[in-house]
């Protein structure tokens, strides 16, 4: 059982949103949220609170009275649910749930407990808010895919609740669910924040983890078939450049090789100098398969940073205004701009579109019997020119790995103004999580079809011994739903079970 604590970690909540582990909240926690509540319920009696006794946004300088400050917090809610296009997957939900509750009770919001026990509940019962895409701009909060987080809070909207789409209202009665008491900023506590970004950029990392790994195991792979030299991912030329994704890499194609008898020893395989004007054995390999290290390096470091950064942001109060009833002071600022993470999940789909490329590169050298040299053409099993192998599923990948190229574009620097100008500036941060979420799934597409086709290269090749333990262990499990294409079939099917099966497994 998870203990939410002053730090959540990423595996923690990891474990808690995709493995339904179960969590506690703090004695403390409780207490934290309850003297920020009792604080700002007196401080705001006799001082102009934003968002107590103020409009919102633009309208901040007209004042609210007493009797309509509850109906100003539901009004935010109801008005602010205006999302569109695609609803979120239950997990994704589910993330953005525990991201804005591991925020709130740290104390600095000034919300009701209750609140925080209503969500905690949420989450035990499995009952996430029906979030749509579109609609955040990523500063002043996630405002728009939070209020359909909040909307479910007060009983209304729809709710995902085993396994189909229901109303909260139902669903509520059902589980005697009672829906959260507007106190005082109840509203805006829920919407003024980054956690639809993060919740979705953290689920993001972990994805991208695991695609990482079956490049690697993909390039290890592909170097074995075509009984590469060694030297390339070679600890000492690795160690020459002072990169330690690079490192990692290099380290971990030396351990899934490292009993291949099919990898040759540069050393022991030097070529040697003779009358002949062309060398024709290859003195080195593509650099889709010699560059691995240097290409995966970056996307590992990358990872490790982006994964730091918004572990950072999920234990951090990104509301405004913060209460700080330690200090008995209300700070206004802007802990809801989303650019720490719009940066850093620009630059995981930059990094994730390279890794499709080199993906996509990688199949080319599988298909193409002029570079590999091995391999008949399209990795065609049947019979040359009647039946036509991976050619199609090539198509998939090469149109796939465009499509990542174009979504890269950078929305960090991407900003309208909006708002009656008060947003003056925005991170578009939700935008930029959703689409790296769309190239993270693009890029599995990528390696299920460059899986397929070392898989049909292995049944050409299996007959020849010396594969190491690991592509054995491994090519036996792909095999058991992959078949060896000795005729045409469509394909499409066997691409969706792999990239599912990628999706679930870890080759590392």
């Amino acid at each position: 059982m998870s203990q939410l604590k002053n730090t959540l970690s990423f595996k923690d909540f990891t474990a808690i949103v995709l493995k339904n582990e179960s969590f506690n909240i703090s004695e403390d926690h409780f207490n934290k949220v309850e003297k920020s509540f009792l604080f700002l319920k007196q401080y705001a009696e006799d001082k102009v609170i934003y968002g107590v006794n103020t409009g919102f946004g633009p309208m901040a300088q007209y004042k609210i009275n007493t009797a309509d400050q509850v109906q100003l917090q539901y009004n935010l809610i109801r008005s602010h649910a205006a999302g569109s296009g695609e609803t979120l997957a239950p997990k994704y939900a589910k993330a953005i749930l525990l991201a804005r509750l591991n925020s709130l009770i740290l104390g600095k919001s000034g919300i009701h407990p209750s609140v925080i026990k209503s969500m905690q509940d949420l989450i035990r019962k499995d009952i996430q808010p029906v979030i749509f895409e579109h609609g955040g701009v990523g500063a002043s909060g996630d405002l728009v895919q939070l209020a359909h987080l909040a909307l479910m809070l007060i009983g209304e909207g729809e709710v995902f609740y085993k396994g189909k789409i229901q109303s909260a209202k139902t669903v509520f009665a059902q589980e005697k669910i009672s829906p959260i008491p507007i106190k005082i900023r109840e509203g805006l506590a829920l919407l003024n924040g980054t956690s639809a970004m993060t919740g979705i950029g953290l689920l993001n990392v972990f994805n991208a983890k695991k695609l990482l790994n079956w490049s690697v195991f993909c390039s290890s792979v592909l170097n074995e078939l075509v009984s590469a030299f060694n030297d390339h991912f070679s600890k000492e030329l690795n160690t020459a450049k002072l990169h330690s994704g690079q490192q990692k890499i290099a380290k971990k194609m030396r351990l899934h090789l490292k009993d291949s008898k099919r990898i040759k020893n540069r050393k022991a395989h030097f070529l040697k100098l003779n009358d002949s004007q062309v060398f024709e054995d290859k003195v080195q390999e593509y650099y889709s398969l010699r560059c691995v290290p240097q290409i995966l390096g970056p996307v590992k470091d990358t990872l490790e940073n982006v994964e730091d950064i918004l572990v950072r942001e999920l234990n951090s109060a990104n509301d405004n205004p913060i209460i700080d009833a330690d200090n008995e002071n209300v700070f206004h600022g802007g802990n809801f701009h989303g650019d720490y993470i719009a940066l850093e999940m620009d630059k995981l789909k930059l990094v994730v579109t390279k890794l499709s490329m080199l993906a996509e590169r990688q199949l080319n050298f599988l298909a193409n019997e002029n570079l590999n040299k091995i391999l008949p053409a399209f990795v065609n099993l049947a019979k040359p020119g009647l039946n036509f192998g991976i050619q199609g599923a090539q198509f998939t990948a090469v149109s796939t790995t465009a499509e990542n190229q174009t979504l890269s574009t950078s929305m960090y620097i991407h900003s309208i103004p909006n708002n009656n100008d008060n947003q003056d500036i925005v991170s578009m941060g939700s935008n930029a999580a959703l689409l790296t979420k769309k190239v993270i799934t693009n890029t599995y597409e990528v390696i299920a079809v460059e899986l397929l086709a070392l898989v049909q290269a292995f049944y050409y090749l299996e007959e020849e011994k010396g594969f190491s333990d690991k592509t054995l262990t491994e090519m036996k499990k792909l095999k058991a739903f992959i078949p060896r294409f000795t005729e045409d079939k469509p394909v499409s099917g066997y691409i969706k079970e792999l990239k599912e099966y990628l999706l679930q497994k870890n080759p590392y």
